[in-house]
């Protein structure tokens, strides 16, 4: 599982704004590709000068701007003074453990969120973070590494009709999103395959490893569930927000997405609630088990108690004890206990404690 908080020693006592690259170096080398179209243009492009993106960002066209690999932090620091961006904003982009939010500026919107991959061979999730910077004719994204999750978007842009192409900047960011919520719906679903498979084998195995696997399965949820939640709070503003960026034409998209937003909480809410009834169920099981295995002990210590009285009295060997000398008195005590041991167990049977 991810951790929750990543490693801020490189930050401490440094001024705000300050361009430190904290979480994993998921890439060696930086790339900036450039995807540039209008309503009858496409152009894909690697740039290796970043001077060449100017020309780009300065025609009527819309532009998305890839940034893969955001370790170099002198690159991201280039593209922030490209793009005029804040240095609060690029000190976010950097800093890999940001919560998903939406920042409104005057000339640009500022939008974090997270990208989930589950690998079901070995059942684990990884998170990057991936940050976008809308404007009003570009989009920049930078990513932690290359992935092909935005292929399908980069299909769409070259190969749709002239109507999508039309819808500019704030439309691309919505279709990038998008493509991110329904990768959440692919990543639950094989998590909810997961937990499925632990739940048929469940009942049949209580053991300590059927029990680690499921709080291995809900400390997963809970960081699911982190990542996940603000996204709705995120759409949210972006449907209530009066900046220029987004237009009024992206606005019922917008609300589609927050439909889907709210599904993916249900979903995860309805899991953690599944998760935490097998594990009701698990320690149920234990306790029952616990205490069928003190009900034999009692049993069988209280058919002992009366034996223990016969032979500690009969251990004492007084010299005027009655029955010691006696020709059957062995036999004798040993029918007695034969008959309190049957009698026991019969009393037990019938009230049904056995």
């Amino acid at each position: 599982m991810p951790k929750f908080i990543k490693k801020y020693s490189k930050k401490v006592g440094l001024p705000p704004g300050s361009l430190v690259h904290i979480g994993e170096k998921h890439s060696d080398i930086s790339k900036i590709t450039v995807v540039d179209y209008s309503k009858d243009h496409y152009e894909e492009k690697n740039v290796t000068a970043l001077e060449d993106c100017r020309s780009y960002l300065e025609k009527n066209s819309t532009t998305w701007l890839r940034l893969t690999g955001i370790h170099d932090t002198q690159l991201v620091q280039s593209i922030g003074s490209l793009c005029n961006l804040h240095q609060l904003v690029l000190e976010d982009i950097l800093h890999t453990n940001q919560r998903p939010k939406v920042e409104f500026y005057k000339e640009y919107v500022f939008i974090v969120l997270w990208l989930i991959y589950y690998n079901e061979d070995n059942d684990s999730t990884k998170y990057e973070q991936l940050s976008l910077v809308v404007g009003k004719n570009f989009v920049i994204t930078f990513e932690e590494r290359e992935h092909g999750l935005f292929d399908t978007i980069k299909e769409r842009i070259e190969h749709s009709q002239w109507r999508e192409k039309d819808l500019g900047s704030d439309y691309l960011a919505y279709a990038l999103v998008d493509v991110i919520v329904d990768n959440y719906f692919l990543v639950l679903e094989s998590k909810s395959n997961k937990i499925e498979e632990i739940e048929q084998s469940f009942f049949d195995d209580t053991s300590a490893a059927s029990a680690r696997s499921l709080y291995k399965q809900k400390a997963n949820m809970i960081f699911l569930k982190k990542s996940i939640w603000p996204l709705r709070e995120v759409v949210s503003t972006l449907l209530r927000n009066d900046s220029t960026i987004i237009k009024e034409s992206t606005l019922p998209y917008l609300r589609d997405l927050n439909d889907h937003t709210v599904q993916i909480i249900e979903i995860i809410e309805s899991i953690q609630d599944l998760l935490t009834s097998m594990l009701n169920i698990y320690q149920s099981a234990v306790s029952n088990k616990m205490n069928t295995i003190m009900k034999v002990l009692t049993v069988i210590t209280t058919i002992f108690v009366p034996l223990t009285l016969i032979t500690g009295i009969y251990g004492m060997n007084f010299k005027y004890m009655p029955e010691l000398e006696w020709k059957y008195g062995y036999l004798t005590v040993l029918a007695i206990m034969g008959s309190i041991i049957f009698g026991m167990l019969v009393y037990f049977k019938r009230k049904k404690w056995l």
